[in-house]
This record gives C-alpha cells, sequence and structure tokens, in this order.
C-alpha cells in the first residue's frame, strides 16, 4: 500500500510544520501532500519539509499555476529535485481567468518543458509531475504533457475512470478526506464547501451520476458518504478501493485532527 498524508499548512507555525513532516515520516507514510491556498509559496514550503525530513516524499497538491510563471515553476522544481533526489513531486492546477482552460494548461506546461536555465540543467531523477486531472479531457491533457494525475474530491469510481483515461503506465495519486470519529457536521462542511464554491468539483460529480439534488443543501447524505469516509474499517475499506480502481497512490486529508489522529490512520496501513 503506498498512502500518504495531504493537508493545508495555512497559519500553522514553521515548529508545527516542521513536527508535522517528521511525525508523518516516522510513522511511515510513503509522502506528505499539501495545498497552496492562502500561506507560504508552494515551493518555500517544500523546501520546508524536504528539510525536516530525511527520506519522506513531499509533493504539492497543488503549486497553483496563476502563483508563478512556467519558468518560475520549472526552476524551483529543477532546484528541490537538484537537493533532494527522488524526494519531490510538483502536483499543478487553478485556474487561469478569462481563458481556454485545457489551452492555458497545455501551454504552461510546454512553457515549462521549454524553459530556458542553462545554469540549472534537469536533474536525474527528474521530480515527478502531476496534473490536478478531474474531467475526460484534463486526464488526457495529464496523461500527454505529465507524469499522471492528482485528483482531489473524488471517489474510487472516478479512480477507475482516470486509470482507464490515462493509461496503466501513468502515475495516479489520489486524495481522500477521512474523519476517525463520527463528526457528520464537519463531513458535510467539507462536502459542502466544494459543492457551494467549486463549478468544476461540480461537473465532476455530475459526469459520475450525482444529481442536482445530490449537490443541493450542502450535499446529499449519499454524496457525503462517498467523498468522505469515516471510521478506521470504513478508512481502511475507502483506501483499498482506490488502490483496486487503478490508483498508485493515496492521500488521506484528516477532518477534525486530533494530535493521535496520525498515528491512527499509521496502523490501518500494513
Amino acid at each position: 500500500m503506498s498512502v500518504g498524508i495531504w493537508r493545508f499548512f495555512d497559519g500553522a507555525p514553521i515548529g508545527e510544520v516542521r513536527d508535522t513532516a517528521a511525525e508523518v515520516e516516522e510513522l511511515g507514510f510513503a509522502a506528505l501532500w499539501f495545498g497552496e491556498y492562502a500561506g507560504r509559496d508552494a515551493f518555500t514550503q517544500a523546501a520546508l519539509l524536504l528539510a525536516a525530513t530525511s527520506r519522506l516524499v513531499v509533493a504539492t497538491g497543488i503549486a497553483r499555476f496563476d502563483r508563478r510563471a512556467p519558468i518560475s515553476a520549472e526552476a524551483s522544481t529543477r532546484a528541490l529535485g537538484e537537493a533532494y533526489p527522488g524526494r519531490f513531486t510538483v502536483g499543478l492546477g487553478g485556474h487561469f481567468p478569462g481563458a481556454r482552460p485545457l489551452t492555458a494548461i497545455r501551454e504552461y506546461l510546454t512553457g515549462m518543458d521549454s524553459a530556458d536555465l542553462p545554469a540549472l540543467p534537469v536533474p536525474a531523477p527528474r521530480p515527478r509531475r502531476l496534473l490536478a486531472a478531474l474531467g475526460p479531457r484534463a486526464l488526457d491533457l495529464a496523461a500527454e504533457h505529465a507524469d499522471g494525475a492528482h485528483p482531489y474530491f473524488v471517489p474510487p469510481e472516478h479512480t477507475a475512470l482516470a486509470r482507464e483515461r490515462l493509461g496503466p503506465a501513468k502515475h495516479l495519486a489520489v486524495e481522500q478526506a477521512v474523519l476517525l470519529d463520527t463528526d457528520p457536521d464537519a463531513a458535510r462542511e467539507h462536502v459542502d464547501l466544494y459543492v457551494r464554491q467549486a463549478p468544476h468539483h461540480q461537473a465532476n460529480l455530475r459526469r459520475l451520476g450525482f444529481t442536482e439534488e445530490d449537490l443541493s443543501d450542502g450535499g446529499s447524505p449519499r454524496l457525503v458518504a462517498a467523498l468522505v469516509a469515516t471510521g478506521e474499517n470504513q478508512i481502511a475499506t475507502r483506501i483499498r478501493s482506490h488502490l483496486d480502481a487503478g490508483a498508485n497512490h493515496v492521500c488521506l486529508q484528516v477532518l477534525s485532527p486530533t494530535p493521535t489522529s496520525y498515528r491512527r490512520l499509521a496502523a490501518l496501513i500494513p
């Protein structure tokens, strides 16, 4: 089983960031993923996490397109790949206001590939590049211009479709929200945040067969159960469902975390 931890570090002091990385590594998780929203620059954060650990893979989930030019993203990727061989994965995603999304993403990735950085050669191994892809055409783009995909806010049914679209050779790392203890409000608040504010997630869930009723009023019980795994038994089953559906890696985002959350999750992994 390849299982990691996914979290936001927005607002967390540096000491907590370092302590979390050290704990995740000590517990034996394969990777530590983090989002870029309102906090530190993604590549700076990755450097902090890599420096605080000795073998853990650190992954951006995601570094946003709109925060930096393609040449900056490529330069940072190469620098971290050189400093920490085999330990950095760059997940890329986000939106381009006013642009055709797939065209803009393709141009961005092409810009990274063609970046003129003669003093900073591509390291060996080259850091894995994943795309935050949900829909069929975005997954095709991930297969063509990246090493795979990092879908977020998806059930195992999407994982199966993503694997089919990507083909067998590409890397598929799937985020899964989890609750170790029953807290219906926390699960529903998590789902509500995305079904209210993220049209691309709404569209993806409709493609999977969820209805307008499922997407209304914070999400139906059916939708919440599909997107949030609750309790140790269900979490273990959901991890296995994603892996059986074709995921190479599952990263767990803990809702309502406690100081023992990661240790409890580590006990679920053989």
